[in-house]
């Protein structure tokens, strides 16, 4: 069975909405759930997820928010925090890092922590049995594929091209996934420009998929009420689900 990572953000329209959103992702289909950290700087997120942090933020969005949420959902759905280094520093990784272990939280997505300086919190992340997880890119050669994935922990993120979350750009995975796969055992998951569409061609080969444009634009409309919300995001969950094990 081919696994299904979704991402929210955090707090956003509100707390109580994104508790509720992550349980009904979590009955239907979602097998782990992104809590994204909003942050003024979202490089790697295309246009749709970027208004989303920008809303959350002028909401009044705090890290303390992140964290009740997880109380709520981590027990329940396997659980991921995904934001950018500054979020988590800010923190201090040396109390951040056990504090996720103590709510559930089962790993760290950092898209601008390059992985030699990952390396610095190996043992913090090891300790506490958080995952940091691995990214790979196209543009990787076959040596820094082989060294970022030697020790990736629970899946690899594989990003589906050189681009921002978001895309529809289209790509022949199959030469970049054999490449990751004969250096691992470690499953691999592809993300960027994963959605309905496109989902059931992107996770030939690879051993599940990582889609968050496409909740965050039904999480953005202003003509759904958050019941309406939350029924077109479990809706498209299911078909995901459907699509990737079909």
């Amino acid at each position: 069975m081919k696994k299904l990572v979704a991402f929210i953000t955090s707090g956003y329209p509100e707390k109580s909405f994104s508790i509720d959103l992550a349980l009904a992702l979590g009955e239907s289909g979602v097998d782990t759930l992104e809590l994204g950290v909003p942050f003024s700087d979202p490089v790697a997120d295309g246009p749709l997820i970027e208004k989303a942090n920008h809303k959350a933020l002028e909401l009044g969005f705090t890290f303390q928010d992140l964290l009740e949420i997880s109380h709520v959902v981590a027990p329940k759905i396997d659980t991921l925090w995904m934001g950018y280094f500054n979020s988590f520093y800010q923190q201090s990784m040396e109390k951040l890092i056990p504090h996720a272990k103590e709510l559930g939280v089962n790993g760290l997505i950092i898209p601008d922590l390059p992985h030699e300086e990952a390396l610095l919190y190996k043992d913090l992340f090891q300790k506490n049995e958080i995952a940091n997880i691995s990214f790979v890119a196209p543009t990787d050669s076959d040596k820094r594929i082989q060294e970022v994935v030697s020790d990736a922990q629970k899946f690899i993120y594989m990003v589906a091209y050189t681009g921002i979350t978001g895309s529809g750009v289209s790509e022949d995975l199959q030469p970049f996934l054999r490449s990751i796969k004969k250096h691992t055992q470690t499953p691999v998951y592809v993300g960027f420009g994963v959605n309905t569409k496109t989902a059931r061609e992107k996770v030939k080969g690879a051993d599940g998929v990582i889609v968050g444009s496409a909740f965050i634009d039904i999480l953005l409309r202003d003509n759904l009420n958050y019941s309406q919300k939350i029924q077109e995001c479990s809706t498209i969950a299911k078909v995901l689900k459907s699509e990737i094990n079909s």
